[in-house]
């Protein structure tokens, strides 16, 4: 593939997942670079990245100032990725609830047009492993309600492995995007569409972390069902 590839990994406390899943990636396919986006992890994540980084020139690190939520993370991940010339753009977890095995797929769906590649785990073929039902009720109720309010086909609205083709980031007004937390995926999917990009789903398991904890909380679940209606009327 001619075109550059970055892989964008937002991490805070990451530190016993960022090598890893470093590794993971690098393995999975030649054809991407990893960014890992640290926000000043108190557990020495961002200093460890930076070590796997001096090994592999494949590998960078952003630094940032402090922990400001996950949509501006991988908001400062585009615009890098933007003025750096990738081409392809994804998002990827850094606790293995994405699994690198997919990337492949990803890429080559994007090399055959898809603007968007969206991993989903409500078409056929995918799923989730080690959820309880009170967690599927939420991600399954959450997706349905916001396709519900918001008109989309897209099964799999809050899913967050993706690829974006630079046309769609460099078409998006990056400085409109509110979202910080669970309805980052949801807006920028939403705008994507709205512009009238293509976005294919594919399907993905997602595994539950296997190391430290969830940074969903009820705050940012809130926050999401308020945005839904405010990208309704105002995208």
């Amino acid at each position: 593939m001619k075109n550059r590839a970055l892989v964008c990994i937002p991490t805070y406390n990451e530190r016993e997942n960022i090598g890893p899943i470093t590794q993971a990636v690098l393995a999975a396919d030649p054809r991407v670079d990893i960014l890992v986006v640290d926000d000043n992890s108190p557990d020495g994540t961002g200093q460890l990245a930076d070590e796997l980084a001096a090994k592999d020139p494949r590998v960078r690190v952003l630094h940032r100032e402090k922990k400001e939520g996950l949509g501006r993370a991988y908001l400062a991940a585009f615009r890098w990725a933007l003025a750096e010339g990738y081409t392809y753009i994804l998002e990827m977890d850094a606790d293995f609830s994405h699994d690198p095995s997919y990337l492949p797929l990803f890429l080559n769906t994007a090399e055959g047009g898809a603007d968007l590649v969206l991993g989903s785990r409500y078409v056929p073929g995918g799923g989730t492993v080690n959820w309880g039902v009170g967690r599927k009720i939420i991600s399954r109720g959450g997706s349905l309600y916001a396709r519900s309010i918001l008109g989309v086909d897209v099964r799999d609205l809050t899913g967050g492995f993706k690829c974006f083709h630079r046309r769609v980031l460099e078409t998006l007004n990056l400085d409109e995007v509110r979202s910080t937390g669970y309805a980052f995926q949801i807006e920028l999917t939403y705008r994507t569409l709205r512009k009238g990009f293509t976005v294919r789903e594919v399907p993905i398991v997602f595994e539950d972390r296997r190391v430290g904890h969830s940074k969903m909380n009820k705050k940012i679940f809130v926050e999401a069902l308020g945005m839904v209606w405010k990208l309704r009327f105002t995208v």
